[in-house]
């Protein structure tokens, strides 16, 4: 069954407004990832992905990325639009957040932009931020996103969400 679409507060954005099939877009606002409490990435040349009923994922260059500290796992799933993505244990200041990132190394044509891109989940960071805004890990264990006060949900993640 599907949800009701929350209604967005003045400056808010619908995730249920969000195309399907997903998209990329660039993305100017500041980007940070903490972990150990080190700033591990930080950009305002992202890419962020959009999707129907998700909050963005959010995707850093490599060159914003402090180096050394991802790590190839062999780990592999497949995204019906972005391709084969490859995933990242991260480490810095003697802690390891396994499988904790992720990127698609040959995306398909249509989200090129993603190539050599990094995306991190929040949930597994110390912390994350959009601008200043710490923002709240997209609810399960698969999906990436990270949300703000920009997005008016439900989010899909959670329980009984599989088959929005």
């Amino acid at each position: 069954m599907m949800p009701t679409p929350d209604i967005p507060l003045p400056g808010q954005r619908s995730v249920w407004t969000l195309p399907r099939p997903a998209v990329a877009e660039r993305t100017t606002s500041r980007l940070r990832v903490v972990l150990a409490g080190r700033t591990i990435a930080e950009t305002r040349r992202g890419v962020m992905t959009l999707e129907t009923s998700h909050p963005p994922t959010y995707y850093f260059p490599p060159e914003d990325i402090a180096p050394g500290v991802l790590t190839e796992v062999g780990r592999r799933t497949i995204c019906e639009w972005k391709g084969v993505a490859a995933y990242f244990d991260v480490r810095t200041g003697g802690r390891t957040a396994a499988g904790a990132a992720w990127g698609y190394p040959e995306p398909t044509p249509a989200f090129a932009m993603l190539k050599d891109h990094v995306a991190f989940y929040a949930g597994m960071m110390e912390a994350c931020f959009v601008d200043d805004e710490k923002v709240v890990p997209q609810a399960g264990g698969f999906y990436g996103g990270w949300i703000t006060g920009g997005y008016a949900g439900p989010f899909k993640g959670g329980p009984g969400t599989q088959f929005w």
